[in-house]
């Protein structure tokens, strides 16, 4: 969906601003906005596959700089092949994350997000609170302090 369709245009150019500048502090200096909210299914399909082989991790860290840096289209095949194929997945990879086993795990993982509330990616939990999308360390600092955390000298 495009976002502009999601939001209004004010506050698209204040997010565009705030994601630059969020990625800019962590040393992403060639972050790219983008235009649409991709749907993800596919590339968390093939995530699945990813982390059944051993190669999540690096699968993972391939698709957020395709989407993010790249401004590369993650809901393409031919993306979605390119990044598998340098993760070190097997050859068949995304043809199999079109079966119905992967795209079933990837359906129940959301629906047990939603299921406690959560809506939004990336979200963090910790006990009974969370925060959802790109946040300042302060952020995090409040939320592990209301979850009981102990601040260290």
């Amino acid at each position: 969906m495009r976002l502009d369709q999601l939001l209004p245009a004010e506050r698209l150019h204040g997010m565009g601003t705030y994601m630059k500048n969020f990625a800019a502090g962590y040393g992403i200096h060639d972050f790219v906005q983008r235009e649409h909210v991709p749907n993800t299914r596919r590339a968390l399909a093939v995530a699945e596959v990813a982390r059944e082989e051993g190669k999540l991790e690096e699968f993972r860290q391939r698709a957020m700089d395709a989407h993010w840096r790249d401004g590369r289209n993650i809901e393409d095949d031919g993306v979605l092949r390119d990044l598998a194929r340098g993760a070190g997945l097997s050859a068949d990879a995304v043809e199999r994350s079109k079966d119905a086993e992967y795209l079933r795990r990837v359906d129940a993982i959301r629906e047990e997000a939603n299921a406690i509330g959560i809506h939004g990616i990336p979200t963090f939990v910790l006990g009974r609170y969370r925060i959802s999308g790109a946040q300042p360390y302060e952020a995090f600092a409040l939320l592990a302090q209301k979850a009981g955390a102990r601040r260290r000298n």
